[in-house]
C-alpha cells in the first residue's frame, strides 16, 4: 500500500499544496532545456535520414509512432528539432487537453523533426529524469494549469512557453525520480492494460449490434423463410416475400438550409440549428450549438424538423464508430436544418426506426462509399441517399424487426455501457496516480525498492 511522507511543507502554490519537505522548489526552466536549437546539428549531411514526427505520429498515453522519416534536407527548416531522450508536449488545442505528448526514443541516427505544434523539453542530467519529467507534463496538474494559461482563438488555442518556463514544480531528488517514474510505468502499465481489455469489449460489443442489426434487415426473423437474390453483390439474397426496391420511393430527403453564420446566435436566444456538429452515429448531440432568430414569413417552415425524422451528417458520413445517423426525438424540438445535413422523412410504408436500422448497416456504407465525393472531408449527396437498394418487407413484418432490434441491441448497449464506466473510473485511477506521485503525495520509494529486489 502506499504512504505518504513523513515531513511536508507548504509550497506557497496554490494547485500544488504541500510537497515533501526535502523536494526542492523550482520553476521549470530551471529543470529543462526549453525547445534546443538545430544549430546542434548543423554538421549533419543533407541527404542524411532522420525520424519525422507528425502529430498524428504521437499518443495521448505516451505512444510514439516511428513509422516515418526523411532526409535532412526536407525537414531541417520549417519543423521541430528533437533529439534522443527529449520530452514533448503538444501545445495546441484539442491536442493538449487530450494529453498528447511522448518521449523521443529509439529515433533514427538519435535525430528527429516533427510538427511546430510540439513543445519540447530536454531534462537537465544533474537535476531531472526524463521519465519523470514525460509522466510530470502528463498530469492533471499540468494539463489544467496549461489549458488556463492557452492564447488564440477556438481551435487554434496554443499553451506558452512562458507558461512553461515559470511552471512552478517540486523536484525530488533524481534517484527518488527515478523510483517514481519506475513505479508509475509498472502501476500506470497495470491500468493501461485494463483499460484496453474494456475498448477491446466495447469494441466487440459494437461489432456484434451491427451483426444483429444487419441480419435483421436483411435476412428477417423466421430463419426458415425462403430466399431470393436481391440482385445487389453486397446485399446478398433476402426473404422471397420482401421486395428489393430503391430508398426514394419511400422517403423524402430535405438538404438543409445555407444560413449565414454572421446571423448565428448563442445563449439559448432563438431556434436551435441542427448542423454536422450535432449528428453522430446514434444519437444528437448539443454540447454546441448555435441559434437562429426566427421572423414572422421567414420561408423557414421547410426546414423544420419533425419527431421521428432522421438525420445523416453528409460530410463524412462514415467514421470508425459507423454511420452518422439519428433520429430526432420531441426533447430535440424545435430547431432547423442547416447545410450538410440531410433530413430523411419516411412515407408511411416505411417504418422510421427499420428504415434508420438499415442506414447504420454496412450495405449503406458499401453503396455510397464508391461515389463519396471530397478527399479531405468525405461527402455524400441526396441522390445517393434515395438510389440506396434497400430490402422492404411488408409494415408489420417491419415493426416485429424493430421490437427485436431493440431488445437484441439493448442488452449490448447495457454490457457496453458497463465496460465504459469501467474505463472512465480506471481512467480516473490513473490520472490521480499520477497525479499524487509526481507531487509527493504518496511515497512510493519502498514500493519501488521492492520491485527492483523482486
Amino acid at each position: 500500500m502506499t504512504k505518504r511522507y513523513a515531513e511536508y511543507r507548504d509550497s506557497g502554490v496554490e494547485w500544488l499544496g504541500e510537497v515533501p519537505t526535502h523536494w526542492r522548489l523550482t520553476r521549470l526552466r530551471f529543470a529543462v532545456t526549453l525547445n534546443p536549437s538545430r544549430t546542434e546539428v548543423t554538421d549533419l549531411r543533407e541527404d542524411a535520414e532522420v525520424s519525422f514526427v507528425p502529430m498524428e505520429a504521437v499518443g495521448e498515453r505516451g505512444e510514439l509512432s516511428l513509422s516515418q522519416t526523411r532526409p535532412v534536407s526536407e525537414v531541417s527548416s520549417g519543423y521541430t528539432y528533437m533529439r534522443e531522450g527529449d520530452v514533448t508536449f503538444a501545445k495546441i488545442t484539442p491536442c493538449f487537453e487530450n494529453g498528447k505528448g511522448a518521449i523521443m526514443r529509439d529515433l533514427v541516427g538519435g535525430i528527429a523533426f516533427g510538427t511546430t505544434e510540439l513543445t519540447v523539453l530536454r531534462a537537465r542530467p544533474d537535476t531531472t529524469d526524463p521519465a519523470f519529467l514525460a509522466r510530470l507534463l502528463g498530469s492533471p496538474i499540468f494539463r489544467r494549469t496549461g489549458e488556463a494559461a492557452m492564447y488564440g482563438a477556438g481551435g487554434q488555442k496554443r499553451v506558452p512557453d512562458i507558461f512553461v518556463r515559470n511552471f512552478s514544480l517540486a523536484l525530488p531528488p533524481l534517484p527518488e525520480q527515478q523510483a517514481i517514474a519506475a513505479f508509475l510505468d509498472r502501476e500506470v502499465g497495470k491500468i493501461d492494460g485494463l483499460v484496453e481489455a474494456q475498448r477491446r469489449l466495447i469494441a466487440l460489443l459494437a461489432e456484434k449490434r451491427r451483426a444483429v442489426i444487419s441480419h435483421a434487415v436483411t435476412r428477417g426473423l423466421n430463419p426458415a423463410a425462403p430466399l431470393k437474390p436481391s440482385g445487389v453483390d453486397w446485399l446478398g439474397d433476402i426473404p422471397a416475400h420482401w421486395v428489393r426496391t430503391k430508398a426514394g420511393f419511400y422517403i423524402k430527403v430535405i438538404s438543409g438550409f445555407a444560413f449565414p453564420s454572421t446571423g448565428f446566435l448563442h445563449g439559448g436566444d432563438g431556434e436551435r440549428l441542427l448542423r454536422g456538429t450535432n449528428v453522430g452515429v446514434g444519437r444528437i448531440d448539443w454540447d454546441d450549438v448555435v441559434y437562429w432568430a426566427r421572423e414572422e414569413n421567414d420561408g423557414l417552415e421547410g426546414f423544420e424538423l419533425e419527431d421521428g425524422d432522421l438525420v445523416l451528417g453528409m460530410d463524412r458520413p462514415w467514421i470508425s464508430a459507423g454511420v452518422r445517423v439519428a433520429r430526432i426525438s420531441a426533447k430535440d424540438l424545435p430547431c432547423l436544418l442547416l447545410q450538410r445535413v440531410a433530413c430523411i422523412r419516411p412515407k408511411p410504408a416505411l417504418h422510421s426506426r427499420y428504415l434508420e436500422s438499415l442506414l447504420a448497416t454496412d450495405a449503406f456504407v458499401h453503396h455510397f462509399l464508391p461515389e463519396t465525393t471530397g478527399v479531405s472531408v468525405p461527402h455524400i449527396s441526396p441522390k445517393q441517399i434515395v438510389e440506396f437498394p434497400i430490402p422492404l418487407p411488408p409494415l408489420d413484418e417491419q415493426a416485429a424487426i424493430v421490437a427485436y432490434v431493440d431488445a437484441q441491441t439493448g442488452r449490448l448497449d447495457a454490457l457496453s455501457a458497463e465496460a465504459e464506466r469501467a474505463v472512465s473510473l480506471l481512467l480516473e485511477r490513473r490520472a490521480a496516480l499520477i497525479s499524487a506521485a509526481v507531487t509527493g503525495k504518496i511515497d512510493v520509494r519502498d514500493e519501488a525498492e521492492a520491485t527492483e529486489a523482486a
